[in-house]
């Protein structure tokens, strides 16, 4: 089955996948893609269709592998731009420090397509950026911990994604200010895990010990669902019930954290889709083919997933697809 046909199956991608469909008119095009690393599964499945789609659109995919740090990102992009590549993709890895290299693809008549991350650089830098709102998948995990605890009072610990990397600071934008609203819920520790599992543990672990064993926490918001799933750890350590004794909610709808759920171990998660190549090679289709400007901004779906919404059957739609 082919990765096209592989999303299909899974509930609410449908629309990026009808964008993707019919980006055929990329044939032999050379396309750099700068990707963060591999720090998640998440980040994982998004490199794998993303090389995967463009092998089935006939794509000369040029990846790189930053390995979680800029100047790698940077020195890969002005390789690109030696090349005369067609196009570039870059998911970056923290937001600032891009005006100077985007720059340089401007001035080679490079487009530039930011994926999943934003930067602080100015518009006219890059052609468009796929990405969620980050801000509104913060505010849904938020919106779901309101309507879950009610007005019992709620002790939060956050557990943050890597230091000045948009998804950090726009996803906990949006749950911070969702949960601000109702004084019975307060963040009473936040720390970043780095998006990775291991860390997230860690942070977990010392959240815990801080807390009076995690008797005194009500609920975990991770910015990632590997954090959270090294967070579900640490909790089943410290001889505590996650999902019960302490709620998860966390972001990215992986099939790990569908198989928490499945156990009773995680409560929440909003999907971030890792097909973002789908908008973004259908966008540069039209704007090398036919000159096509295409939104700035191309926002994905934020879909909240609970054990209500068949998490076995989530899990095995997803679990083939590179996560």
């Amino acid at each position: 089955m082919n990765i096209i046909k592989k999303f299909a199956l899974v509930a609410g991608m449908g629309a990026l996948l009808s964008s993707a469909a019919y980006a055929d008119g990329l044939q032999g095009k050379v396309i750099g893609f700068s990707q963060i690393g591999s720090e998640s599964g998440w980040r994982a499945a998004e490199t794998s269709v993303t090389k995967a789609e463009a092998a089935e659109l006939g794509i000369d995919l040029k990846f790189a592998d930053a390995q979680q740090k800029q100047e790698n990102q940077i020195k890969a992009i002005r390789g690109f731009i030696a090349q005369g590549v067609d196009a570039i993709l870059i998911a970056p890895v923290v937001a600032t420090g891009w005006d100077e290299v985007l720059t340089e693809a401007k001035e080679a008549n490079i487009p530039v397509v930011l994926l999943d991350r934003g930067v602080d650089a100015p518009e006219d830098l890059y052609l468009t950026s796929v990405a969620s709102d980050q801000v509104k998948e913060g505010a849904v995990a938020g919106q779901w911990l309101i309507s879950t605890v009610g007005d019992k009072p709620c002790k939060v610990v956050e557990i943050e994604g890597t230091v000045g990397s948009s998804p950090a600071i726009n996803r906990k934008k949006g749950f911070d200010e969702a949960v601000a609203a109702v004084p019975t819920i307060t963040i009473v520790r936040s720390q970043t895990g780095e998006f990775t599992r291991s860390k997230g543990k860690e942070v977990m672990e010392g959240f815990i010990k801080a807390e009076n064993g995690g008797k005194d926490i009500c609920a975990v918001y991770a910015h990632n669902d590997d954090m959270a799933v090294g967070a579900i750890q640490a909790i089943k350590d410290a001889g505590l019930k996650p999902g019960t004794d302490i709620l998860v909610v966390s972001i990215d709808s992986v099939p790990d954290i569908f198989s928490a759920m499945v156990a009773g171990e995680a409560n929440a998660s909003v999907e971030l889709t890792p097909n973002m190549a789908g908008p973004a090679f259908a966008a540069l289709d039209a704007y090398l083919n036919n000159g096509t400007i295409p939104p700035k901004f191309i926002i994905t779906e934020s879909k909240l997933y609970t054990p209500a919404d068949d998490p076995q059957g989530e899990y095995d739609r997803r679990k083939g697809l590179g996560y």
